[in-house]
């Protein structure tokens, strides 16, 4: 979607939308635009029940007194409360009433309100818009017209017009890389396994982003068996993609996110069950975040040294794949008993982090990994789980969390916990049993970080959802970029 802005216009075609507070008499544009239809906009407020909470909507089609094809009346609620958040979803809503409505533009009427300045506000509203548009529909090839969208410009018309647009730049240089994310969470395994996915994070370079691909032979030097085992099973090759933005200083040292990139996951031999396995293909969620996260810093030229390192296998059943009771030493030296082979990305993870923090001494380590089921049973679709024994990081990505509505909660972590992966047979095991079961996945991962600063973010019920909300469709959400955005800014901008 093309989103620019303008100062206060009544437009001449296409469709208008304009606000109204709770309980109150219009005002500023919501007013001219009433008076202009001869007080029919008050009139169907009243008849259709509109009481300006946020969420109520008015439509009059085709309003005498004006050449517009239809005036949309959106609630605000009390706009003195409304957060950036608040407006995105707003900007969201008016997508998803408008976007198949056959209307091609639309002009957002935006008065100064009590409460987020007036460039904030419309800036991200436009956000909300644009995050909205999106959809994956590469595959569609026989919806009805009825279902297509249509809407792909908007108008953002407001007094502090300048300087949203100038705020807008940053917004819609994130977006892009938001929608990197989806992309690759949303497509099938058959395209997106190792190798291609590979080749995407090469493209970035474009942008500026340095890239290295390490093959299996690379790593098989390097002894990330624990990787290696994981993809054994599978005719598709594994690799591990560095990717690195060097945009602060030359003293300043990196910050390094890790992601899953598990392609496809069956389960391996512990082979998972056979309904719903076609989810599966989005078990690289965290890679996708990594790599969106990596345009969206290299779009906006952020001041910042980021290293993101993704690991990409596919987890497959077949006479050469990894067994449950197998050993491996991992590039730590640490040594694993598979238990289960569906516990698979946190091996796949061990030898990443292993490797971040061996080769470019990270000030900080976050991974990111769609790693247990049992973090959906604790927090449902509405947190991703946080892991940290460090209060500052864990500080840091709540508060991003809550300026993007990417929201994180923290659980605990301690030894008691982690004696429960201890094992007879090696110096470690991959599963610590059914009891807290998202935990000690994190405590796995702990000891692969040789005490640098560290944060997991269990993102298995946020890199999917099967409903629509107000910033995406039913599908890939996009998750954690604008979170790991947001908390780059704070820590090294």
């Amino acid at each position: 979607m093309k989103i620019s802005f303008s100062a206060p216009k009544v437009p001449t075609s296409d469709a208008l939308v304009v606000f109204s507070e709770k309980s109150s008499a219009f005002k500023g544009q919501t007013a001219q635009i009433d008076a202009a239809m001869s007080g029919a906009l008050s009139k169907a407020a009243k008849t259709g029940r509109f009481e300006g909470e946020t969420g109520d909507l008015v439509e009059v089609l085709a309003p005498a007194g004006l050449e517009v094809s239809r005036v949309v009346l959106m609630g605000v609620g009390d706009a003195a409360k409304l957060t950036a958040t608040d407006y995105e979803g707003l900007g969201g809503k008016i997508v998803k009433h408008l976007q198949a409505s056959g209307e091609a533009h639309v002009t957002i009427a935006l008065d100064s309100m009590e409460g987020l300045a007036q460039e904030d506000a419309a800036a991200h509203l436009a956000a909300g818009m644009m995050l909205r548009s999106y959809r994956f529909d590469k595959y569609r090839t026989k919806e009805s017209e009825k279902k297509k969208p249509t809407l792909h410009d908007a108008t953002i018309a407001c007094d502090a017009h300048k300087a949203a647009a100038e705020q807008f730049k940053r917004h819609e240089a994130v977006i892009s890389g938001v929608f990197l994310t989806r992309d690759l969470v949303s497509e099938p395994a058959n395209i997106i396994y190792p190798e291609s996915f590979a080749a995407i994070a090469k493209s970035l370079e474009e942008l500026g982003v340095e890239v290295d691909i390490l093959t299996e032979d690379d790593m098989q030097k390097l002894g990330m068996n624990a990787l290696l085992g994981v993809g054994q099973g599978s005719a598709r090759d594994s690799r591990l993609v560095v990717m690195r933005w060097n945009g602060g200083e030359a003293s300043q040292k990196p910050l390094a996110f890790v992601g899953k990139g598990v392609t496809f996951d069956t389960g391996g031999i512990s082979l998972k069950p056979g309904e719903g396995m076609e989810q599966m293909k989005w078990d690289m969620g965290g890679a996708g975040i990594v790599t969106g996260l990596m345009k969206a810093l290299a779009a906006r030229k952020a001041k910042a040294n980021i290293v993101g390192v993704i690991g990409l296998v596919e987890n497959m059943p077949s006479g050469k794949a990894q067994r449950p009771g197998d050993v491996v030493t991992s590039m730590s030296g640490q040594t694993i008993e598979v238990i289960n082979t569906d516990a698979e990305g946190r091996l796949v993870l061990a030898d990443a982090l292993w490797y971040t923090q061996a080769t470019f001494n990270p000030q900080q380590i976050i991974d990111l990994a769609t790693l247990t089921g049992a973090i959906i049973i604790s927090l449902g679709h509405e947190y991703a789980g946080c892991f940290t024994d460090s209060d500052d990081i864990a500080a840091g990505l709540s508060k991003a969390g809550a300026e993007t509505g990417d929201k994180v909660w923290r659980l605990p972590i301690n030894d008691a916990y982690d004696k429960l992966i201890n094992c007879d047979v090696a110096d470690m095991k991959n599963v610590g049993g059914r009891a807290a079961g998202s935990i000690t996945a994190a405590q796995f991962l702990k000891r692969f970080t040789n005490n640098v600063p560290w944060a997991h973010i269990d993102v298995a019920g946020m890199v999917w959802s099967e409903k629509d909300a107000d910033l995406y469709e039913k599908g890939a959400t996009g998750y954690g970029v604008r979170l790991l955005d947001t908390y780059v800014s704070s820590v090294m901008e």
